[in-house]
């Protein structure tokens, strides 16, 4: 997984991106310029959030099993 700030850079990143891309002030070498280094960052957003969905459903499945453990002992 990426650093703990990745996610937040990359994001910020991504969205500094597409304000300049918007702007329409870009000549088209540095428009494609900063649209990959945009790919690349959404990349590394999508990746940060898949691990964390990962983790998610992992804690909700403990969680979960942890719930029938305690139903079946009867606690």
């Amino acid at each position: 997984m990426a650093k703990k700030n990745g996610f937040e850079a990359a994001l910020r990143r991504l969205e500094e991106a597409v304000e300049q891309l918007e702007s329409g002030e870009l000549s088209l070498e540095k428009a494609l310029a900063v649209f990959s280094a945009g790919v690349k960052d959404a990349d590394l957003c999508r990746e940060s959030l898949r691990a964390v969905d990962l983790k998610v459903e992992q804690l909700i499945k403990q969680a979960d099993s942890s719930d029938q453990r305690e139903s079946l002992n009867g606690q």
